[in-house]
């Protein structure tokens, strides 16, 4: 497992994917950073690297959580304390589609403080093929459609249910090999 071999460039490039992702919801958009870390998928590891720090909690789904040495190369690069009840989570990894917990078990923030929800991160395997949705809400012009292959079992209806709590909620980074997109709690999924 590696970390970034050019960490202020690798980072500050990442970071910059990423808020464009949030701000631009349902665009894919690259990750010009490339971390080995399996069974995270290099655009996801090079988020944790970026986001993660020792005041941020960090959840691992089962198959991460498994992972000889995985959680010991979170540790070790980010400093972030890995724990194991997700409703305490500032960021949550999935990696098993089939068993990832649905939205509202991770911690959704309050009415006073909607900043303390878990922001998850959910590796899939495409964004060029699966389901589509259409998305619409704060930064998307009219409408942005986003393709996305695999997804945890209801998960169209986990999305709208998330936009309902708006601004309690949580915000999901979907990341493949080298790429991202983002869904904010303030999107909206068109039927």
């Amino acid at each position: 497992m590696l970390a970034f071999a050019d960490p202020v460039h690798a980072s500050q490039g990442t970071f910059r994917a990423v808020m464009e992702a949030l701000a631009r919801p349902g665009r894919v958009v690259p990750i010009p950073a490339i971390v080995w870390a399996p069974p995270l998928r290099p655009a996801a590891a090079a988020v944790a690297l970026t986001l993660l720090d020792y005041e941020t909690p960090v959840w691992l789904d089962r198959k991460l959580a498994d992972a000889p040495g995985l959680a010991d190369w979170f540790r070790f690069h980010t400093g972030a304390p890995i724990i194991a009840d997700c409703q305490r989570a500032a960021f949550a990894f999935v990696v098993d589609d089939a068993q990832a917990p649905s939205l509202d078990e991770f911690s959704l923030g309050t009415m006073e403080y909607p900043d303390r929800s878990t922001t998850l991160v959910l590796q899939v395997e495409s964004f060029s093929a699966g389901e589509s949705f259409t998305l619409s809400g704060p930064g998307i012009a009219g409408t942005q459609n986003l393709t996305i292959d695999p997804l945890p079992r209801g998960f169209r209806s986990q999305l709208i249910a998330n936009r309902e709590r708006f601004p309690r909620g949580v915000d999901v980074i979907l990341v493949t090999d080298d790429a991202i997109a983002a869904l904010p709690r303030s999107v909206r999924v068109m039927d």
